[in-house]
């Protein structure tokens, strides 16, 4: 369906795009996730012909964006992150419009713009000028272009950027439906409507592709270790000393505890090894009681943080050994 390769931009000294590779198969919703300045919107202008890349290639459907312009771009729909609205028309002559740049023939144009705008719910708008429309019945106006001409592939560049809540659920209802008929790019900050949307999530960092897995893939390349977290009644030295002596324990860190007397402690763990057990009778031998222990499981934001980058150091996280952690151990 899309394919890129090597894909490569340059500003000046700066590398936006950094040999970036990957495809899109049909069917499916992907979600696009990346930092800020990671080079997201970059390559989604690339993959719709909007912009030129240095290096690389982009084939839609097998039509090579820059050498069959026309057919590659026949396959994309593309909702940017700023809709391309045109203020003084009403929502029915804007899509007559879109339609015609599209080439659709007259009659069919009718007949789609007739869809379109029943499956993005502006149908009661269409008389309405668009300067007066709410900024979630923009939004849906932009999804009605991107639509028309029911291309194989629908670009959306955060979508739901400045939208409130009610609008953001009916928005990712809408994007949930274009994903039964079209192959669905997303594009967005909101990391939780990643995770509820889409089948599938890319994620790139300064330019290059850091992980590609469906949600619960990602979140289970991050939780390979079992993670505990205890508070415990006593002085964090003789916590710490058993800590210290248990088998399986790789690396802890003491964290604030608002508990008076209390000390409250991560702990990390091979996956495979429960020392839940073995932790609470070494504790209640030396007469420390456990006043909560729960097991930690990593958001897609831990992982969205862990994979770029981004998470900084626990001040006082030790090896089990003894010792500051370095990156390496993390």
């Amino acid at each position: 369906m899309i394919e890129v390769e090597g894909l490569v931009k340059k500003y000046g000294g700066h590398l936006a795009v950094d040999h970036l590779t990957f495809q899109v198969r049909p069917g499916k919703i992907y979600g696009f996730l990346g930092p800020n300045g990671a080079g997201k919107s970059t390559t989604m202008n690339i993959m719709t012909g909007y912009i030129a890349a240095t290096g690389g290639s982009v084939k839609i459907n097998g039509h090579d964006i820059v050498k069959e312009p026309e057919e590659a771009k026949r396959c994309i729909g593309y909702l940017p992150e700023i809709p391309p609205l045109y203020q003084d028309m009403t929502v029915k002559e804007y899509l007559n419009f879109v339609a015609e740049l599209k080439k659709i023939p007259r009659q069919e144009a009718k007949k789609q713009i007739t869809e379109v705008m029943e499956l993005t719910m502006i149908t009661e708008m269409q008389e309405r000028l668009i300067r007066n429309l709410s900024k979630g019945y923009k939004q849906r106006v932009g999804l009605a272009q991107a639509v028309l001409g029911y291309p194989e592939v629908i670009i959306l560049d955060e979508p739901t950027v400045g939208l409130d809540p009610k609008q953001i659920i009916e928005i990712r209802d809408l994007i949930k439906k274009l994903g039964q008929k079209h192959t669905v790019i997303l594009s967005s900050h909101i990391l939780s409507e990643v995770q509820a949307v889409c089948d599938e999530i890319l994620i790139i960092s300064k330019g290059k592709l850091v992980a590609w897995d469906t949600p619960e893939g990602l979140t289970g390349l991050i939780n390979q270790n079992m993670q505990l977290d205890l508070n415990i009644l006593g002085a964090k030295d003789k916590v710490e000393e058993i800590i210290k002596g248990i088998s399986g324990v790789e690396r802890y860190s003491f964290e604030a505890c608002p508990e008076e007397g209390q000390v409250r402690v991560l702990l990390e763990t091979d996956k495979k090894e429960d020392i839940r057990e073995r932790l609470f009778y070494a504790l209640a031998e030396k007469m420390l009681p456990i006043m909560s222990m729960s097991r930690v499981e990593k958001s897609l934001e831990s992982v969205f943080l862990e994979l770029t980058g981004e998470e900084g150091e626990s001040e006082e996280e030790v090896s089990a050994e003894g010792g500051k952690s370095d990156e390496s151990d993390l």
